[in-house]
C-alpha cells in the first residue's frame, strides 16, 4: 500500500537567530500523512502555548513515529516555535487569543493567517488541539485542583453541535471518545470528563480561541486538555491515548514505532533524537549531551544549517557560539571554531575490535575495546580529547576509551566522542564514537522517510 508522507515549511528558515534587542520568527511545520486508501483527515495542532510541552512533545510524535495506512493525519507540532523554544506561554501574547480579530501589526499576523488556511482547506474534516491544562476539570468544586475552575483532564467543546454533513454532534462524539479511553485509565483520578464552554453564549475568552474559529467555520473542533500536574512523558501519553481514540473513532488506520506506555514514550522523546549540521558535517545525538562542547568546526561566513528528526529542535545564534534547544529543553552550547570545508570524503576504513569496517561520514560507530583508522593520504584525524606528544595525525593509533579525556566527550555519561577529518586545514566530516553502546545510528535516518516541500 502506497503511503504518501510530506512536510510543508512555513514561515521562515528553521535555523533562527536571536541576539539582544532583536527577535525572529521560527517556522512552524506542517506534516501531511496520507494514505492511498481515502479516509477522513484529522489536523493536531500542538504548541499554541509554548509553555505546555505534553501537547507540542505528543504532536511531534505523531508527526514523526505514527504511519498512517487508511485516511489522512495533518499534524502542526510546533506552531509558537519561538514561544515553545524561549520557554514562554507566548512572546508576543497568548496566540490562542488571536484567532477572532487581530491587527496587522501584531508579530504574529501572518502567522495567524498561515494556521487559518490549514484549518480552513476543505480537506480537514476534525480538528484537535493540544493543550496542558491546569488541575484537574471537575463539573463541581471538590478542591483547588479539582474543580469547574481547572481544565486538566477535559476534552473541550465550545457547543453541542455544529451544522456540517460529518463529525458535526460534538458532544456525542465527546463523549464517546471519553468512554473508550476512560476504560483502560486504571488511575481513576486521570479519567477524562467533557466540558462545553458554550462559547457562543457569551463567553468573550473563548471566542478568540482556535476552536472556536474553527466552529465559525464548520470545522468540528475540541481541545485536548492533560493535567499539568503530570510529569511531561506523562502528559503525552495521556494526549496520545486520546488522539488514537479518535482516529479509531473517524476509522484511520495507523501504527506507531513504540507501544504506548509511559515508559516507553519517556524513552521515545528523551533518548532518540539526533541532529545534524550542515549537511552531515557535524552530527550529534542530543540525549545526555554535555551543556557545552568546544571547537565544534563551523563554515566560515554561512548559516547553519539544521537537519533532525524533531520539529522541536533549533540552533539559536548567540553571537559567540550557539545555543541548541530541544523545545523547552536547553540541550548544549556550540563554541565554534571556523574552517572551510572539503567534501572530497565520504567513507573512511576503520578497524573496530579488530573487524575491518567501511563507514561513512556522519555515523555512529559502536566500540567495545579498540579503534584504528586505516591510512588515509592526503587526509588528518583528530580524535577530541586524545593526545599524545608529537603526534598530530591519528591515523594508524590503536585507540582505547582510556587513551581519551573524559571531560571532551559529547555525552555526560563520557561514552561518546568526535572523530573528525580534514584536508590541510580544511574540515571533511566527523563520526561519533560511541564506547560500550549498543545502538548504531547512521544520519541518513534523520529524515525518517519524511519528503519537504515548499508552501
Amino acid at each position: 500500500m502506497k503511503l504518501i508522507i510530506s512536510v510543508v515549511l512555513l514561515l521562515f528558515s528553521l535555523t533562527a537567530v536571536a541576539s539582544a534587542g532583536y527577535s525572529s520568527h521560527f517556522d512552524f511545520r506542517l506534516y501531511k500523512k496520507e494514505a492511498a486508501e481515502t479516509g477522513p483527515t484529522i489536523l493536531i495542532i500542538g504548541g499554541i502555548q509554548g509553555d505546555e510541552p505534553g501537547g507540542f512533545n505528543a504532536a511531534a510524535l505523531l508527526a514523526t513515529e505514527y504511519t498512517i495506512s487508511k485516511g489522512n493525519l495533518w499534524v502542526v507540532p510546533n506552531l509558537n516555535f519561538e514561544s515553545i523554544i524561549k520557554r514562554s506561554r507566548g512572546i508576543y501574547g497568548d496566540l490562542n487569543r488571536k484567532f477572532s480579530s487581530l491587527d496587522r501589526n501584531d508579530p504574529e499576523y501572518e502567522l495567524i493567517q498561515k494556521i487559518k488556511a490549514i484549518i480552513q482547506d476543505k480537506q480537514i474534516d476534525v480538528v484537535l488541539n493540544l493543550h496542558d491544562g491546569s488541575g484537574f476539570y471537575r463539573k463541581k468544586y471538590i478542591d483547588r485542583l479539582h474543580g469547574p475552575q481547572r481544565w486538566g483532564q477535559s476534552i473541550i467543546i465550545d457547543q453541542e453541535t455544529i451544522k456540517t454533513q460529518r463529525y458535526g454532534k460534538l458532544m456525542a462524539l465527546a463523549k464517546d471518545v471519553r468512554e473508550t479511553v476512560n476504560a483502560v485509565i486504571k488511575d481513576k483520578g486521570a479519567r477524562y470528563h467533557v466540558r462545553n464552554t458554550r462559547t457562543r453564549e457569551g463567553d468573550a475568552e473563548m471566542e478568540k480561541t482556535l476552536t472556536y474559529f474553527s466552529i465559525r467555520n464548520q470545522k468540528p473542533a475540541f481541545g485536548l486538555e492533560v493535567s499539568k500536574e503530570y510529569l511531561t512523558h506523562e502528559r503525552v501519553y495521556y494526549h496520545l491515548l486520546l488522539v488514537e481514540s479518535f482516529m479509531h473513532k473517524l476509522g484511520i488506520k495507523f501504527k506507531r514505532s513504540f507501544a504506548l506506555q509511559k515508559a516507553a514514550v519517556k524513552d521515545k522523546i528523551d533518548n532518540h533524537v539526533k541532529l545534524s549540521i550542515n549537511d552531515g558535517k557535524i552530527y550529534l545525538d542530543v540525549a545526555n549531551a554535555r551543556r557545552r562542547l568546544t571547537y565544534v568546526p563551523l563554515k566560515k561566513s554561512a548559516p547553519v544549517d539544521l537537519d533532525s528528526n524533531s520539529p522541536l529542535m533549533a540552533i539559536i545564534d548567540d553571537r559567540n557560539g550557539y545555543k541548541v534547544r530541544y523545545g523547552n529543553r536547553h540541550v548544549t552550547y556550540l563554541q565554534p571554531q571556523y574552517f572551510d570545508y572539503d567534501s572530497s570524503l565520504e567513507k573512511v576504513s576503520i578497524e573496530v575490535d579488530g573487524q575491518m569496517q567501511m563507514v561513512a561520514l556522519g555515523s555512529i560507530v559502536e566500540i567495545n575495546n579498540s579503534l584504528l583508522v586505516d591510512p588515509l593520504p592526503g587526509y588528518r584525524a583528530n580524535i577530541i580529547g586524545f593526545k599524545k606528544p608529537g603526534l598530530k595525525n591519528e591515523v594508524g593509533v590503536l585507540i582505547r576509551r582510556n587513551d581519551i579525556a573524559s571531560r571532551f566527550s559529547v555525552d555526560r555519561k563520557a561514552r561518546l566522542f568526535r572523530l573528525e577529518f580534514y584536508k590541510d586545514n580544511k574540515y571533511c566530516g566527523m563520526l561519533l564514537l560511541s564506547f560500550n553502546r549498543k545502538e548504531a545510528t547512521k544520519i541518513s535516518s534523520l529524515s525518517t522517510g519524511i519528503r519537504v516541500s515548499s508552501p
